[in-house]
């Protein structure tokens, strides 16, 4: 085959990451999808499907070379399209197989320049080779563990450090891990393991997740880990891992069986094939729901397993429409973990325990100032955690706990696979009562202050 000396100058441009021309903004895929907190994160023109991810990792140089494979699905005619991606060097980016044009802005964006125009409505398949060091994001993406290997963890963002993805909570899709790494290392990831062979000095392993999943919710740690299998009575299989200064955690974690069946009769199946944990032994400041698998720190106690696990429910197969949305996820894990399994496992009086924390926090005013329905950016990971519990069960009490198990219950299934927004959850909850619910959510949710008296203590919490 011979190329024109035209076409010899157009695809030396795009070996070397250069668009030959400036695309039409009407055939610009945007930037961002405008989440009202990180308006950049996502990207507009397609919507992914699939993403099977390749890496080679080495830890001692902290070599990271990777290929993604991400099949998607074209929403308008497309000269240009973004990816968000913060990790090592892309060296060649391919569209439909042919070679692309590329180019890296900002933060987080990767610019590509497919050869042709794409049309709306057909496949298209994106291929990024990429290779260099692996940075330590401390705790936000790729980060090194003590012992020289890795592992990645981040909320809401993680995944672009170490492959390329369309980073938004509105596009999940099914992931592909295939890891290779010294013989002497394990791999963990999400989903289930399909291959764990050593050849040739090296270890390789392959991971599906066969739900759909946002970025943020897959991993990949590298470690000298011991592994601990268990099986549900279902048959669901577990797998957990602990890094070597972790193991103190296995007590905690062959209960794992237990914490599923006992979030079973909460919120109903649950939603994947595999289970499991990663336990890893880096001072990170939290753990992470990371799907099917969470990622615990070293300070991870029983609490902090049943929080994770019920976002399998609150957060990973029903997830955010956007991040003002985060309530739905820690509000109800952290309701979960704080009161639900305290009260039902550990009998504890959890209406006592309730009145004891407004007693305690109610003229505290830092306590009320971020509203639940919309914290704000930065500060989202804040008043979920703490007063998310309790305005859960002013709502349980307000409304019975018949209304209420079976509300949360059906909210969370009729949503699998899927995404939820605070005002659907608002709505669905005053579709199951004759009571008029508009005021005791406003000051619960959207308030800075303490509710009234007569919403702070409903029902059998007067006094």
């Amino acid at each position: 085959m011979r190329w024109s000396a035209g076409s010899v100058v157009v695809l030396a441009l795009l070996a070397l990451g250069i668009p030959p021309v400036a695309a039409d903004p009407g055939l610009v895929g945007a930037p961002g999808l405008g989440d009202p907190y990180y308006p950049l994160d996502g990207n507009g023109g397609y919507d992914v499907s699939h993403y099977d991810i390749t890496v080679d990792y080495d830890p001692p140089t902290h070599q990271l070379r990777g290929t993604a494979r991400i099949d998607a699905r074209v929403n308008q005619p497309l000269a240009q399209f973004n990816l968000d991606y913060r990790g090592p060097d892309v060296l060649m980016v391919t569209v439909n197989g042919q070679p692309a044009g590329f180019a890296r802005e900002g933060d987080h964006e990767l610019v590509v320049s497919p050869l042709l125009p794409l049309l709306p409505g057909l496949p298209m398949r994106i291929v990024i080779d990429y290779a260099g060091e692996a940075a330590d994001t401390e705790g936000e993406g790729w980060t090194y563990a003590p012992s020289g290997g890795a592992f990645a963890i981040g909320q809401p963002h993680s995944a672009s450090s170490w492959y390329p993805l369309n980073d938004t909570p509105l596009d999940k899709a099914t992931f592909t891990l295939h890891a290779t790494v010294p013989a002497e290392w394990e791999v963990m990831s999400t989903g289930a393991r399909t291959r764990h062979e050593a050849r040739d000095g090296k270890l390789h392993t392959s991971w599906e997740t066969r739900s759909p999943v946002l970025g943020y919710l897959t991993t990949i740690a590298v470690d000298h880990f011991t592994f601990l299998e268990q099986r549900r009575a279902d048959g669901t299989p577990v797998l957990s891992a602990f890094a070597p200064d972790s193991d103190d955690n296995r007590a905690d974690e062959q209960r794992l069986p237990e914490i599923l069946d006992f979030l079973e009769n909460l919120y109903g199946p649950y939603p994947f094939e595999v289970a499991g944990g990663i336990y890893v032994d880096a001072e990170v400041p939290f753990s992470l729901e990371t799907q099917t698998r969470p990622t615990y720190a070293p300070w991870a106690d029983l609490n902090t397993v049943v929080h994770e696990l019920a976002h399998q429910w609150w957060g990973d197969t029903m997830s955010v429409r956007q991040w003002s949305d985060i309530c739905l996820n820690e509000c109800f894990a952290s309701y979960t973990a704080d009161y639900l399994w305290i009260e039902r496992v550990d009998g504890v009086d959890v209406d006592a325990k309730y009145r004891e924390d407004i007693a305690k926090y109610r003229w505290e005013q830092d306590f009320w100032t971020y509203p639940l329905a919309d914290p704000g950016a930065g500060s989202e990971f804040t008043s979920v955690y703490w007063r998310g519990p309790l305005f859960l069960h002013a709502l349980r009490k307000l409304i019975g706990d018949d209304v209420f198990f079976t509300a949360v219950k059906d909210f969370v299934n009729a949503h699998r696979d899927g995404h939820a927004s605070m005002p659907e959850f608002r709505a669905f909850v005053q579709s199951r009562t004759s009571m008029p619910l508009g005021d005791f959510l406003s000051e619960w949710l959207d308030g800075t202050t303490p509710p009234r008296e007569t919403f702070l203590f409903p029902g059998t919490l007067r006094r």
